[in-house]
């Protein structure tokens, strides 16, 4: 099973599937977390944020979540996935794929920008940020949308929706 959780940054996607993965490791075990700046770093950093260095690295996330699932191992990926060719990939590839798309309004990614990546990026000081100078493409289909504008310090709510989505319940032999 692939858990696919896309969003800008600073959406919660990180936190969310964190806590996902947790919670299917207390059921199963066999899980492993996926995020575009784990990878990035597992690989040496050999790509940039281009929009070509974000494709490169978006296929490895694809290959590399089909392969995992394929060896029995659940994967749970946080990406921002900005390419709609490979959620199709995905879609087409990985038995047991289910898309969860959290949302949330640029005035609350403003807010929650530690890092004023959105600021500098709309001042003109850094290029290649997603959700300024690249777009971001949402998703047609996902299996759940999940509006996260709130400030909110448990995400219980919100891992519930997705352990509940029927991929998920299947995959862990609960439906």
């Amino acid at each position: 099973m692939v858990i696919w959780i896309i969003g800008l940054s600073g959406t919660g996607k990180t936190t969310l599937a964190n806590q996902v993965v947790e919670r299917i490791r207390r059921m199963s075990g066999k899980v492993v977390l996926l995020d575009g700046d784990l990878i990035r770093a597992l690989f040496g950093n050999d790509v940039d944020h281009t929009v070509e260095g974000r494709r490169r690295n978006a296929e490895r996330l694809s290959a590399l979540s089909k392969f995992l699932a394929g060896q029995g191992i659940h994967v749970v990926a946080a990406v921002l996935s900005i390419f709609p060719e490979w959620r199709r990939w995905n879609r087409e590839n990985i038995p047991d794929y289910a898309e969860v798309y959290i949302k949330a309004s640029m005035q609350t990614l403003l807010r929650r920008d530690i890092k004023n990546l959105y600021a500098k990026a709309m001042r003109g000081e850094i290029v290649n940020v997603v959700g300024v100078d690249i777009p971001f493409p949402e998703p047609e289909s996902p299996e759940l949308v999940i509006e996260n504008d709130a400030d909110r310090m448990e995400f219980g709510e919100l891992t519930d929706k997705i352990m509940n989505l029927d991929v998920v319940r299947e995959a862990l032999g609960f439906a």
